[in-house]
């Protein structure tokens, strides 16, 4: 990859139907593998649990899994989800990956608990109190991953001295905020959350105080790629994650479907219209409309680095994607 622009990945560990759990581990290495091939920056899992469709709970566990198997290409988390935690567990965690894969790792964090209500209940966490205590744990991990100061207590071993770089994770204006007055790196989850992409990055480096992480503001955007060998092709792949969302919205928890020929057979109008607007920035198409289409979202939003997940059904369409992106120039705004 010769892209001025960095690219990486953001995997959920999808559970296609008829295949195992097991099935969905392996083709999360198989796509972390072939990212570290094409060229990527970084591969991110997502912490979600009690979904069908999604084997990535246990996030750390996979992620060193990962690096194991890989060599070059950072690895994260996009993200955990900081209230389902204690941040002493979290330090450990990312604290043994960075002592496993030294300058590799990332601790993306969101505020979310990313489940439903009974399954975080089943976490042992106090979810609304939790989540009101967001930026304070976002702190304590930063002095748990630091330098130990004098008779400090706790100390997480391993952690402690990892330093290991914190992202601030959103869908809204709050995450934005908050990374801005934290001198902390900012993705945004455009990629299912479009509505307040522009104003979170306006504000975010409207306000963005330098840190000793970060010197100047640093945007991340998610786009979803869906990309086959001509635009009939992929439009059909795509419905895939239609009937995904489909099934979020009708609390159906199901693994991953697979394609139709037809989506309308499938959903409603209603339904099609509003998947099709929360998705609207995904890249559907032949490599060369999904080229021009992820250009146009640079240019458009002038982020600092796109992160990309792939949620098609079959592996080997998964796999020629990434290469597919991987293949394309995709512009700089800076340039």
């Amino acid at each position: 990859m010769t892209n001025p622009l960095p690219l990486s990945i953001l995997d959920l560990a999808h559970v296609a139907q008829g295949s195992s759990v097991r099935d969905a581990l392996l083709r999360s290495q198989a796509i972390a593998q072939t990212a570290e091939q094409a060229g990527f920056t970084r591969y991110w899992l997502a912490e979600h649990h009690g979904m069908r469709a999604v084997a990535s709970a246990a996030t750390a566990v996979l992620l060193s899994s990962v690096g194991a198997i890989t060599n070059r290409i950072r690895i994260g988390s996009g993200g955990v989800m900081l209230p389902n935690h204690a941040p002493l567990v979290i330090a450990e965690q990312f604290g043994t990956l960075a002592e496993l894969y030294p300058d590799r790792v990332d601790l993306g964090l969101g505020r979310a608990p990313g489940t439903d209500m009974a399954t975080a209940r089943a976490l042992r966490r106090d979810i609304q109190g939790d989540a009101e205590r967001y930026p304070e744990d976002v702190v304590e991990l930063q002095r748990l991953l630091g330098t130990p100061e004098e008779g400090q207590k706790p100390i997480a071993v391993p952690g402690a001295g990892t330093n290991v770089p914190i992202w601030l994770l959103g869908s809204s204006l709050y995450s934005a905020q908050l990374a801005a007055h934290m001198g902390l790196p900012f993705s945004f989850a455009s990629h299912f959350a479009p509505d307040m992409l522009s104003d979170a990055i306006s504000i975010y480096r409207a306000n963005f105080k330098p840190s000793a992480q970060l010197a100047k503001p640093y945007v991340s955007a998610g786009v979803m790629a869906v990309i086959g060998e001509n635009d009939d092709h992929a439009r059909q792949l795509f419905t895939s994650v239609q009937q995904q969302f489909a099934n979020l919205r009708r609390n159906a928890n199901k693994p991953m479907p697979p394609p139709v020929e037809d989506i309308r057979l499938e959903l409603n109008e209603m339904e099609i219209r509003g998947i099709n607007s929360t998705l609207r920035y995904a890249l559907v198409g032949d490599k060369e409309s999904a080229e021009a289409q992820l250009n146009q979202f640079v240019a458009a939003f002038g982020v600092d680095e796109v992160i990309l997940s792939f949620p098609i059904f079959e592996q080997a369409w998964v796999l020629q994607a990434i290469e597919a992106v991987a293949a394309m120039h995709i512009r700089s705004p800076a340039l």
